[in-house]
């Protein structure tokens, strides 16, 4: 950041002096961001302001209101039609509250609703309870935050420096709406970088989507990065946020900067996808790690019912963590490749990775994902780099315009070493990644673009490119045959007296005390011949029910490898549930040969269900940059042990003198 846009954002943090004692500070921004917006606003309406009055005056005589004919007058997106600007609304100490309701509430709908979702009505309420309005506005009027003083770029660069100190500040919710600056700059970088060449052509336009875009830091340094390979780009971001005073600072900045704001939405994108039908060139996001969608169930799976004519028929994942629906509502935005193709880019923690069984919402997710060709890469970043959490993170990067030499391909970049400690921990932020760090894997993905040709090319220990279909397995069930000896046990007589079958059962008395007069008796390993006995002691109470009956063959059946084999009425054998097993086999592997190889050596008599078997896919990170480290020598630990036993000796010994 520049002199200029330290200098001002330092002069707008000064107020907070003002607001010490009556606010935390964790509650300056509340204050500070929506009246530098204010101010921002009153300053670049001011040169219109006495046009848009008189051309008010001419069509309310007209009996006509044209909020369009408005912001033709006022040469921006929004205008204000209040006599008052925000120097005089400031002026009286008396009145000074009252005079900014006004003046606030002429400004067009778009605007107006800024301050709305700022909550800044309550927030003049305290002002005015503490005495302070008059302080703050007055403090406000003397900054000049003309375009011809502030451009839009250098008024952009010191609110975001606002956004980013009051997140550092409040650090204990900042991560669910601020994604650290050199987490975006790296994350920017995969995924632009590639379209470096495309991003040069003059009067290039590119469309940008951050579906949880929380202050709007990911579409800045999106449009930061194009407009710095080519200045006269034209970049139109959108946005939508769940949180309102999230979705107010990202709208405000947006309207700070002299861009259109009413790309950026309020409402939760998972039931109220606010741009329905658009496709972007790029989309980012960082979401909710871990967040369940029970809010919003009954919408989503309403959805997911239309299959891939909605959002999420791919599968739904477990309730309590939406993030693979944030990326099935990002690919669904993503442009045809017919159209030119997109790339996208979001943050996920671990669970993503491999979180639900074959034939799980999560697993098919996955398929879909990998079977289609989207998924380009996956990069493991250092644990500690978020404000709200220290666990292991991973950008997911897709796109549905692979090149030629990389279809077919996925990149693994472990990042996990690429980290600097802080200097002061934020939250649980206690690491960063360097300039120097972000420039070196920036370059790095590039050759494992460009090499991705090979499989697990060994360019570096950091990079590996597996097949897509490396990641799909089989799910196989294994069965063996069910062997069964027949006994009566007081055990057994104990489980069937508590057998839901016999609780209505009117001979249930009975029956328990005719099969105990065959406990002792010894085992019998053909069931034939044990149901002959049976019968003969159960003779006097009639024909027991059909549910009776399998509860009582139930409980005096017992698993034995020595048993008599059970088939099925067609003589093929009968499975163990006991002893059935389940076992992952590679994709590109046939199931006979697996079970060949690695089952039967050991259980001769097993086969596969086949009508039980699943695909799944999952993307094991860790396993594949797994780096084994030896044991220390025992006469290692041994020598150490006898230091610190000899030490601590010596420390009883000065005690005891």
């Amino acid at each position: 950041m520049s002199t200029t846009h330290t200098r001002l954002a330092a002069f707008i943090w000064s107020v907070a002096d003002l607001l010490r004692g009556d606010y935390k500070q964790s509650e300056y921004g509340k204050v500070i961001l929506p009246f530098t917006v204010l101010r921002r606003l009153d300053c670049v309406l001011a040169p219109t302001k006495a046009d848009v009055l008189a051309r008010k005056a001419e069509l309310a005589e007209r009996g006509i209101q044209n909020d369009r004919m408005l912001k033709t007058v006022s040469k921006v997106d929004f205008y204000n039609t209040s006599k008052l600007d925000f120097v005089s609304a400031v002026r009286d100490q008396d009145y000074v509250g009252r005079n900014l309701r006004s003046y606030i509430g002429a400004f067009s709908e778009n605007a107006r609703e800024i301050f709305e979702a700022y909550d800044f009505e309550n927030q003049l309420n305290r002002l005015d309870g503490a005495g302070l309005t008059y302080q703050v506005g007055a403090k406000f009027a003397e900054l000049d935050l003309s375009p011809e003083r502030v451009s839009n770029h250098d008024m952009g660069y010191a609110f975001e420096e606002l956004i980013r100190r009051f997140s550092e500040i409040s650090n204990e919710t900042a991560g669910e709406h601020f994604t650290p600056r050199e987490v975006i700059r790296l994350m920017v970088n995969l995924l632009l970088a590639p379209d470096t060449a495309d991003l040069t052509t003059p009067g290039v336009v590119k469309t940008v989507l951050d579906p949880a875009c929380g202050t709007g830091g990911m579409l800045t340094a999106a449009e930061d990065f194009i407009l710095e390979h080519n200045p006269q780009a034209v970049v139109v971001p959108h946005g939508q946020e769940l949180n309102a005073e999230s979705y107010a600072i990202c709208k405000s900045d947006m309207m700070i900067k002299g861009e259109r704001s009413d790309n950026i939405k309020l409402g939760n994108s998972f039931n109220h996808d606010k741009h329905f039908g658009k496709r972007f060139d790029y989309l980012l996001a960082n979401p909710p790690f871990g967040v369940e969608w029970k809010k919003v169930k009954d919408d989503v799976e309403a959805e997911a019912t239309r299959g891939h004519a909605g959002r999420f028929g791919a599968g739904l994942p477990r309730i309590n963590d939406g993030s693979l629906l944030f990326l099935q509502h990002m690919i669904h935005h993503m442009k045809k490749p017919d159209e030119g193709g997109s790339r996208l880019a979001i943050v996920f923690n671990g669970s993503p990775l491999f979180t639900g069984a074959a034939g799980s919402g999560e697993s098919e997710i996955r398929r879909w994902i990998l079977e289609n060709d989207w998924l380009e890469a996956i990069v493991a970043l250092p644990d500690q780099l978020f404000y709200n959490t220290g666990i292991s993170t991973y950008f997911w990067i897709l796109t549905n315009r692979k090149d030629e030499a990389h279809k077919g391909k996925v990149i693994l970049l472990d990042a996990r070493e690429n980290w600097a400690k802080m200097r002061k921990s934020l939250g649980d932020k206690r690491k960063l990644v360097p300039d120097d760090d972000i420039a070196q894997l920036t370059e790095l993905y590039a050759q494992a673009l460009t090499a991705a040709q090979d499989a697990e090319h060994p360019m570096h220990k950091k990079v590996k490119v597996f097949s897509t279909r490396s990641f799909g397995y089989q799910r196989i069930t294994v069965e063996r045959p069910l062997r069964l000896r027949f006994e009566v046990t007081e055990d057994a007589l104990a489980e069937l007296e508590t057998a839901k079958p016999l609780a209505k059962y009117e001979h249930r008395e009975k029956l328990i005390e005719a099969l105990r007069t065959l406990v002792g008796k010894p085992a019998m390993f053909e069931r034939a011949e044990f149901e002959t006995v049976v019968k003969d002691v159960l003779a006097p109470l009639g024909k027991p029910p059909a549910p009776v009956t399998k509860a009582v063959w139930s409980v005096l059946s017992v698993s034995d490898p020595e048993g008599e084999l059970q088939t099925d009425r067609h003589g093929n054998p009968m499975p163990d549930p006991d002893l059935r097993d389940n076992e992952n086999v590679p994709l590109d592997e046939d199931i006979d040969d697996y079970l060949a190889r690695e089952v039967l050596p050991h259980v001769p008599d097993a086969w596969v269900d086949h009508t039980k078997t699943k695909i799944g896919y999952e993307i094991p990170f860790t396993r594949h940059f797994y780096k084994y480290v030896p044991p220390r020598p025992l006469a290692e630990i041994d020598a150490e042990l006898k230091e610190l036993e000899a030490e601590i000796q010596r420390l009883l010994s000065e005690v005891t003198e």
